[in-house]
This record gives C-alpha cells, sequence and structure tokens, in this order.
C-alpha cells in the first residue's frame, strides 16, 4: 500500500569532524546535487553487487559525470563478504589510480556496506566512503554507525575497522524490488531497536505492524527514521562500542552463531536477529530477570511481521555454544550478553552461566 505523498527525514550522526547526515525518502538516488557534494575528490569506485547493480547502478553513475570511476560487483550473499573480495576491490582501486581524496560509493545491502567500507578503511589508510543501503535491514542498521569489516569461517565480522561513512543516502525507492522475505529480515533490527531502549516505540510498532508488514510508505519512513534516529544517539555516545552501544547486539550473540553454523546460507541476518532476540528474552526470563509477558509480546510481534521465532532443525546446541564463545563482546574467557529487564530494558551481562545458555538452546530445539 502507497502513501501519496513520501515524507523525507535527514537525521544527524554527530562526531565532531567524523559528523555525517542520513537522508531518508525517495528517489534519493537521482538527487544528484544533494550527494554529489560529499565526493572531495576526482576518483570514485561504486562498489555494489550483481542483484542490485542492474537495478540502479546506471541512475546512480548519472551523477558521477565529470569524474573518474568504475565498478566492482560482488556476487550477492553474505558468504562473499570475504578477504578475497576485499583484495580484488583494492585491486579496483588501483586500477583506477584512487587518491587520497577518493571515493567509495557502497550500493548494496549490508554485505556490500560493510565491505565497501572497510576497503575503504584500508586503501591508503583511510578514504571517503558514501553508504546509499537498498536493503531495509542496511538502512536501519549496518550503514549507520561506522562498523565495517570480513567474515572468516571461524565466524562472521571477526575482522573489521570503525570507518565512519561521509553520508548515507537512503532511498527507500529501492525497496520497491527487495524481496518480501529480505524486508521482513529488515524489520527485525527495527524491532530490535525498540526492544532495546524505547517502549513507546515497542507499542507503536505493535500498533503499525500490520501497516509495516504491507509497506506503507508512511508508516515506514516514520519506523526507519526513529529507529536510526536511536541508533546515532547510541553511536554519538559510544562510537567505538565501550559500554552503551554494545546494547545494540542484542539478539546477535544467538543470531551470528545460527548464521555461522548454517554456513550464512539457511537464515538471512536479520533473520538470525529475530530468533537470537527471543532466546535472549528466554534466557533472561530463566535467568529471573524479565517476565514470561515481555517474552511473548516480542514473539508476537515478530510474527507479526513474519519473521521466524524457531531455531532451523539439525542444528547442534553444544555447536552453537562454541561458535557464541567466540563473539567479540565476551571478556576474560565468561560470556557476555546482550539480555533485558523486559521490553525496553536492555543490559550487558557478563558471566553468563553457559548451563543456562545451553538449557535454553536445548528447550529451543
Amino acid at each position: 500500500m502507497m502513501s501519496t505523498t513520501t515524507p523525507q527525514e535527514t537525521i544527524h550522526v554527530t562526531l565532531g569532524e567524523r559528523s555525517y547526515t542520513v537522508w531518508i525518502g525517495r528517489d534519493l538516488l537521482d538527487d544528484h546535487a544533494r550527494w554529489r557534494a560529499m565526493l572531495r575528490g576526482r576518483h570514485a569506485l561504486v562498489i555494489s553487487n550483481r542483484t542490485i547493480a542492474p537495478l540502479y547502478l546506471e541512475r546512480l553513475t548519472r551523477g558521477l559525470d565529470g569524474l573518474h570511476w568504475s565498478s566492482f560487483l560482488l556476487e550477492d550473499g553474505e558468504a562473499h563478504k570475504s578477504f578475497a573480495n576485499v583484495g580484488l576491490a583494492l585491486e579496483a582501486l588501483a586500477t583506477l589510480g584512487a587518491t587520497r581524496d577518493a571515493c567509495i560509493i557502497a550500493l548494496g545491502g549490508g554485505v556490500v556496506g560493510d565491505l565497501a567500507g572497510f576497503t575503504a578503511a584500508c586503501w591508503m589508510r583511510g578514504i571517503d566512503f558514501i553508504q546509499m543501503p537498498t536493503t531495509l535491514l542496511s538502512m536501519v542498521d549496518s550503514s549507520v554507525g561506522g562498523k565495517t569489516g570480513v567474515n572468516l569461517p571461524a565466524g562472521k565480522n571477526l575482522v573489521g575497522a570503525f570507518h565512519q561513512p561521509r553520508a548515507v543516502v537512503a532511498d527507500i525507492g529501492t525497496l520497491d524490488s527487495l524481496p518480501a522475505r529480505e524486508y521482513r529480515a529488515g524489520m527485525a533490527e527495527v524491532i530490535k531497536g525498540a526492544a532495546i531502549g524505547d517502549a513507546i516505540f515497542f507499542n507503536w510498532l505493535e500498533q503499525h505492524a500490520q501497516a509495516l508488514a504491507a509497506r506503507d510508505e508512511t508508516a515506514l519512513v516514520q519506523a526507519i527514521a526513529t529507529k536510526v534516529r536511536y541508533k546515532a544517539g547510541v553511536v554519538a555516545r559510544d562510537e567505538t562500542e565501550q559500554g552503551e552501544r554494545a546494547l545494540l547486539n542484542l539478539g546477535h550473540t544467538f543470531g551470528h552463531a545460527l548464521e555461522t553454523a548454517g554456513h550464512y546460507t539457511t537464515l538471512l541476518h536479520g533473520e538470525g536477529v529475530a530468533v537470537g532476540m527471543l532466546l535472549a528474552a528466554r534466557l533472561s526470563e530463566r535467568l529471573g530477570m524479565s517476565h514470561s509477558t515481555d517474552t511473548l509480546r516480542l514473539e508476537q510481534l515478530l510474527k507479526a511481521i513474519g519473521l521466524p521465532t524457531d531455531v532451523p532443525t539439525g542444528y547442534d546446541p553444544e555447536q552453537l555454544l562454541a561458535l557464541m564463545r567466540l563473539d567479540k563482546k565476551n571478556t576474560a574467557g565468561t560470556l557476555r550478553l546482550i539480555l533485558w529487564h523486559g521490553i525496553g530494558l536492555a543490559e550487558i551481562i557478563s558471566g553468563v552461566d553457559e548451563a543456562d545458555v545451553l538449557a535454553v538452546l536445548r528447550e529451543a530445539m
């Protein structure tokens, strides 16, 4: 269901000299005057993938007239967020003759944005990059905050750098081509933000779940902007995840383990986060931190959006626990998880007993 007029939102991420603007609206890819002003040099490399490029690359590159530019295309999927592809992207920059004032433009979802940002952080020890997210998941989460990186066979995002973008251009028109499953996966990150620290927003999501599931643009822009505004505030207060920003990983320790165990092919990232959030809620309930009514509300909202709430069949609880031990938040050999005291009341909990985690995983099987 389309609204007659799509609202636009402008959000500022305040980080001193590294501050930048997030624009949210329709047809922003074609607003060349807006984002072209962010490019400081003569060279640009557009990194995208073979699914997105045929749809949107030409529209973007019309805004690059007069520059020396080229494109580097990944295959689609999480498995391609690899060191090998970073190496190829760096070779593309070398072939282009990119100087220190060059800019990488990331046109795609989280895989493209993470790899493009990491490549930008590496080339000549750091050049500009612009995020142009084309998935809901990347619009509300990975494009904002400067986390970049690649995967290893041992685990997801184990290698990376904090490297803030020059700007984020979230053209919601690109969501028109987004498959329903990918759209729902993006909604998991919207729900996550509310579950962490905004009970009022969680209530709003419950009331507008039907409109959001139907992609109503007015509700969608409000949901994206609310989530981005929340994340921008957290990033401004804790850019390199020394404290509060770790809360944004609610569900991620469980979710990343599920993704890795499935070799990044069974669950989309947002689906892993959805199941992971529910497992974190169940663990919180088991530890006496929260009430079953909060777990039930979360489960019902996830289901209303059409997200999975069950661990896929065939997974081994012991293997998942072993993968969770590799999480970057862990300290001194003990599990450090994001749990909650109920909706909007997440907390970082250190020294979580592995027996309780294993019990929750086994029950979920």
